[in-house]
């Protein structure tokens, strides 16, 4: 098979796969916010948001440099795998094992501290399965990714079930995650042995290259989680635990969605980086081109649309005690949008090597973000979280897009992106005129004035999924 059938036909199986394990994220999510309630629910979300802290410090920007080396020094792939595995068990142990002590000195209740001892597990298995990702993908190998990813799912699945009908306790559900996690990381190593053999081994000279090569993208990413956690656990100081479980509730739909963009900017970076490194402007415009084009018709009806039905979401996501969530869920599915773009255009600066550059701006959202939470969060809680979280996403993605644009000297077209906006106009009347039908058939009817408004303005996507998924899109040729 030609590399570029494997690119298109890895790509296919990651969203199918995608596709699958999000729909049983979401069954999870339904059942937790129902079992819990909003107060219990927000108690969770502040012991992993806590946890998720700590996880932060383990990254080291490994992934991004492991995937690197993996193609570039393809004879000493298992030397690259085996120093990155060894090299994150031991900061990820260091680090995480600090959770569950500092957790102990807060006056967070006991059940949030266990649950926070408990969550260190899970964090440490996402952690450890990241390194193991970086193989697979550069192997395109991403079905294997797809085949742990859904087993630990399954996993998740099933004992969060067995668990809420006997102890739905927060501790009780947190262990439903760590199960889920550790399934995943252990059939993802087994499944990883017969592509390169890891070992527990440590090549110094390699040590010294990820951290010189990797700290500017695990401060970006220590930035990124300043604005992207404090508001639940700032909520959960200056706010009723039962706030912190409805911003948690219209949060996790976000989380859930923007699995997509993050993994379609992954897909797209060799793509972007092979442009660049061969200085072949036109193709990189192209491509990015197409990116842009393709992620507004995901990401723009979903800002445009979301507000009409917000109110039978959150009724699905957790029940009639959620539906005061619906305004902040309105919020996060625009900065949902703007985060679509966001991942693209940070994957785009890392391809082009100027993360570094990105580094200052990070760091402004991330003082911008956090001084803007302490002052509104305690007047205008939730709704006050959501409108900071879409600035914060706007900034990171207006300034990532001009960043390129100068770096890379590119010229995109935009009128697309307004007419796929125009494209809309159907959509949104449809929804308007039906505010008593059930979610489903409005979901349906909306989709269907969609289809029809994106014929209408010519911005039907023929073309773009012909060409993404034909040797025209990638740089590499059989």
């Amino acid at each position: 098979m030609s590399l570029t059938r494997k690119i298109a036909l890895n790509s296919a199986v990651q969203i199918a796969g995608k596709v699958v394990s999000t729909g049983f994220g979401l069954l999870v999510i339904g059942m937790l916010t129902r079992s819990l309630g909003p107060s219990a629910f927000g108690r969770y979300a502040v012991a992993l948001a806590f946890v998720q802290v700590f996880g932060v410090l383990v990254d080291l920007g490994l992934y991004i440099v492991l995937l690197q080396k993996l193609s570039s020094d393809e004879a000493n792939a298992e030397s690259w795998a085996s120093t990155a595995f060894t090299l994150r068990l031991i900061t990820a142990t260091g680090f995480l094992v600090l959770a569950p002590l500092i957790a102990l000195l807060t006056d967070y209740p006991g059940d949030v501290k266990q649950a926070i001892a408990i969550a260190t597990i899970s964090t440490f298995a996402v952690t450890m399965n990241q390194v193991l990702v970086g193989i697979f993908q550069k192997a395109l190998q991403m079905h294997r990714v797809a085949i742990a990813e859904l087993a630990g799912r399954v996993v998740l699945l099933v004992s969060t079930y067995l668990v809420i009908q006997s102890h739905p306790t927060v501790p009780w559900v947190m262990a439903t995650v760590a199960a889920g996690s550790v399934a995943n990381v252990l059939l993802s190593f087994a499944l990883s042995r017969g592509i390169v053999r890891i070992r527990l081994h440590l090549d110094r000279e390699k040590v010294r290259i990820i951290f010189r090569e990797g700290w500017p993208v695990a401060l970006s990413i220590a930035f990124n989680l300043v604005y992207f956690k404090a508001d639940t656990l700032i909520l959960a100081r200056t706010r009723p635990e039962a706030d912190v479980g409805l911003y948690a509730s219209a949060y996790k739909v976000l989380e859930v969605l923007t699995t997509f963009p993050a993994m379609f900017a992954g897909l797209l970076m060799p793509l972007l980086a092979s442009a660049h490194a061969s200085r072949d402007s036109l193709r990189f415009q192209q491509v990015l081109q197409r990116a842009v084009d393709t992620i507004g018709l995901i990401a723009i009806p979903l800002a445009v649309g979301t507000g009409f039905v917000a109110i039978q979401v959150m009724r699905l996501v957790g029940g009639s005690a959620y539906v005061a969530a619906a305004p902040a869920l309105t919020v996060l599915m625009v900065a949902t949008a703007c985060i679509f773009f966001g991942n693209l255009f940070a994957n785009a600066v890392v391809a082009v090597g100027a993360q570094r550059r990105m580094l200052w701006i990070y760091a402004a959202v991330a003082v911008g973000s956090l001084t803007g939470y302490l002052i509104v969060i305690p007047r205008a809680g939730i709704q006050g979280a959501a409108w900071m979280t879409l600035a914060s996403e706007l900034a990171i993605t207006l300034t990532g897009i001009i960043l390129i644009l100068r770096v890379t000297q590119a010229k995109l077209q935009w009128s697309r992106l307004a007419r796929t906006l125009l494209a809309c106009v159907p959509m949104v009347l449809l929804l308007m005129l039906t505010p008593s039908l059930s979610l489903f058939p409005r979901l349906l009817l909306g989709a269907v004035g969609y289809t029809l408004g994106l014929f209408l303005t010519g911005t039907f996507p023929t073309t773009i999924v012909r060409e993404l998924f034909t040797r025209q899109a990638y740089a590499n040729r059989d």
